[in-house]
């Protein structure tokens, strides 16, 4: 009896197991699990950390998010000492930033450069080249030729004076750049043509690259294929700008060299490649890298000045992005040699003031809750939050109204949908516009019927999207996919246990003999 007795527990506990991983997998925020990232020297994709944050995570918190979402390397805007210190245990490695106005100070006093050097990287730089600390490079301003020109003149000079503090403090594997707009590359397509702005070319790049080249550090810039896209007046078409595959007839084809760019990003990398080497700055510009220490896509802007910006454009502009650099293609002019990355931002700085993209770039909120989610795998093992097998349906923004009503009122009427959600004084009532209310709709009749081939057609005015179509800006906190099936799951779960209950009690009648009351109790006990 006492082996039947073990062998019924076991059943039990097995069926447990199973309703718990059955329920779950139900979930919608399920964690994703990914294999760790590639080794020394291998291209990365790391994030920019800003602190114009409402609600900001703490110091202390940022570590374990940060480990949460697999991310190994931020770029800082300045050298805050608290987050540094709290860096210092998440296993991530940092860019850290002098902002621009402690550049005068820095560029005019190598004494203050190693003061700097000293309270900023001595306490979280590594023992050794072989055990590397924080602290993986030195961004000395940030677009200095357009944010503040009339600091060019003290930029290099600060640049110098960094370098020789770290190389005093046998610290020279720590490198020091600059990072520049993409602004400086002029007439940038074809790339073939590119240059630099003239009135810096000599003055500025070209000493800036010869002493990148001396001390074995990276040319920075800010690449942006959103911008370009967006000043191109429609030359540049967006599912270019977005890695998107193209028929080779809508390619970029550079003229001059017959090479092909399937993508934006590679075009204007190309065209810093060759603006490099037409300064003839270091032989031919091989011995200085780039990294892109910013690039990124917005996720929410003005409707009528910035179309582009949604989330469907920043997931797939970012998704595709991660996967472009894992994969490592490099250029058409340089394959094989792809850039590292940084994307732009880890979190939507919301008190950044400007247009209303400017606070619309993060991937998360200040609270660490996504702002919308990434379909990344095979990216390495970066980021957790993954929405590969997440599907959505949504109104299509370009449908006539009257047709997204129609189609409204057939899934909350003849198609049996629950749109209790949306009648006035409801959670997902506001707003109040027919795209959004008809948005509810669709999704709920699309999850309702498992996803099924058709069932997001709607007349030609529903469309499938892996973003969560739920609003996460105040005042509005409707969750699609919680709000319509939260009572639909509970039900299950209620099922899912009844069902296990009454396995148990056979469990217990067949292989214990006892009565249904005892196994009763057994089961509370």
């Amino acid at each position: 009896m006492g082996s039947r007795s073990r062998g019924g527990r076991h059943l039990l506990l097995l069926l447990l197991l199973h309703l718990l991983s059955l329920h779950s997998s139900l979930l919608p925020w399920a964690a994703v699990s990914a294999a760790g990232g590639g080794g020394s020297g291998d291209p990365y994709v790391g994030v920019t950390i800003g602190t114009a944050v409402t609600n900001l995570l703490s110091p202390s918190d940022l570590p374990e998010f940060l480990r949460a979402q697999r991310i190994t390397h931020v770029r800082l805007y300045d050298a805050d000492p608290r987050m540094l210190s709290a860096l210092a245990s998440s296993g991530a490695r940092a860019i850290v930033g002098v902002p621009n106005d402690e550049l005068l100070a820095l560029g005019s006093s190598p004494a203050t450069a190693s003061a700097w050097v000293a309270r900023r990287v001595l306490p979280y730089a590594g023992a050794n080249s072989s055990t590397p600390g924080l602290i993986a490079a030195i961004a000395v301003g940030d677009e200095v030729p357009t944010a503040l020109p009339s600091a060019l003149p003290v930029l290099l000079p600060a640049i110098q004076s960094l370098a020789a503090a770290l190389a005093a403090a046998n610290l020279s594997s720590i490198p020091v750049s600059t990072p520049l707009p993409f602004s400086v590359v002029l007439d940038p397509f074809p790339p073939s043509q590119a240059f630099f702005n003239q009135s810096l070319a000599k003055s500025f790049i070209l000493p800036l690259l010869s002493h990148l080249a001396n001390t074995s550090a990276p040319l920075m810039l800010n690449l942006y294929p959103y911008y370009s896209m967006m000043q191109s007046n429609g030359v540049i078409p967006l599912d270019n700008a977005l890695f998107k595959p193209l028929p080779p007839s809508l390619e970029m084809v550079d003229p001059n060299t017959l090479l092909h760019y399937t993508n934006v990003f590679d075009a204007m990398l190309d065209a810093v490649h060759v603006a490099v080497k037409n300064l003839n700055a270091t032989g031919g510009g091989g011995p200085v890298p780039v990294l892109v220490t910013e690039t990124g896509w917005p996720s929410y802007g003005d409707r009528r000045a910035e179309p582009y910006a949604t989330r469907d454009n920043a997931d797939a502009y970012n998704s595709n992005l991660i996967k472009h650099v894992n994969d490592k293609p490099g250029t058409p002019m340089r394959p094989g040699a792809q850039a590292s990355v940084y994307i732009y931002e880890l979190f939507n700085e919301d008190l950044r003031p400007g247009p209303v993209s400017e606070a619309n770039w993060g991937l998360f909120h200040g609270n660490g809750t996504p702002v919308y989610l990434l379909h990344v795998s095979g990216a390495g093992g970066f980021l957790a939050n993954d929405t590969t097998d997440r599907t959505f349906c949504i109104a299509s923004d370009d449908a006539d109204e009257k047709a997204v009503q129609a189609a409204m009122d057939w899934a909350c009427g003849p198609g049996r949908t629950d749109c209790t959600a949306i009648q006035p004084g409801q959670g997902c009532y506001e707003p109040n516009d027919v795209r959004s209310h008809a948005s509810f709709a669709f999704d709920s009749y699309y999850q309702s019927q498992g996803k099924a081939a058709g069932s997001c057609y709607f007349q030609g005015v529903g469309m499938v999207t892996t973003t969560d179509p739920s609003e996460y800006t105040p005042p509005q906190h409707c969750h699609f996919f919680l709000i319509a099936y939260a009572f639909r799951f509970f039900l299950l779960f209620m099922f899912s246990v009844l069902t296990v209950f009454d396995l148990f009690i056979h469990v217990c009648l067949e292989l214990e003999g006892f009565s249904r009351s005892a196994c009763g109790w057994v089961i509370i006990l």
